[in-house]
């Protein structure tokens, strides 16, 4: 759980969603312009480095013993707390308004949903996340991804990568 986490991730600047996600209820904003690709830029290395960030009220993060995602689907109101995290890189790999499609690179507990709301905020404009892929945790990326329907059954040692901890080449660092 602690190795350094590489996502892909699709945002759509036009609206907020309850969830963070394309799952809730969409709340369109109005943008008199969109934002440019150089305001787009610079709020995305605002969020580089070590940031407090606000967990999506829809998260397994229990409050009192119970899961916030239950609350919040009771109608009850969830407002987590601010918590650290790590970013280490967000690339811009590509915006249309009002699409946005960044890589980032991140330490454990971050929220890539709450990130795609956080950008919209940054901006004045809406965001949530409407897309995402994970492509990499620690040393292992999709390089070495099999399809489910090539998995050999029955599967034995010999089809599994070692674990970093036990020094393989595979364990050459994160990313």
């Amino acid at each position: 759980m602690g190795l350094t986490k590489v996502y892909r991730a699709e945002v759509d600047l036009s609206a907020f969603s309850a969830t963070d996600d394309a799952q809730g209820p969409l709340t369109p904003v109005t943008v008199p312009a969109p934002p440019t690709r150089e305001s787009v830029e610079l709020v995305l290395a605002s969020w580089v480095g070590n940031v407090m960030q606000r967990p999506p009220a829809y998260s397994a993060i229990k409050i009192e013993g119970r899961r916030s995602y239950a609350m919040a689907r009771k109608g009850e109101s969830v407002e987590l707390p601010a918590r650290p995290v790590r970013i280490d890189a967000i690339e811009l790999l590509a915006y249309d308004w009002p699409r946005l499609d960044i890589r980032v690179t991140c330490g454990k507990g971050t929220y890539i949903r709450s990130l795609a709301r956080d950008i919209g905020l940054a901006l004045g404009v809406g965001g949530y996340l409407t897309a995402l892929r994970r492509e990499a945790v620690g040393p292992y990326d999709l390089s070495a991804a099999v399809a489910l329907d090539a998995i050999p059954i029955p599967l034995g040692p010999d089809h599994l990568l070692p674990s970093p901890a036990q020094g393989s080449p595979a364990s050459g660092g994160s990313r």
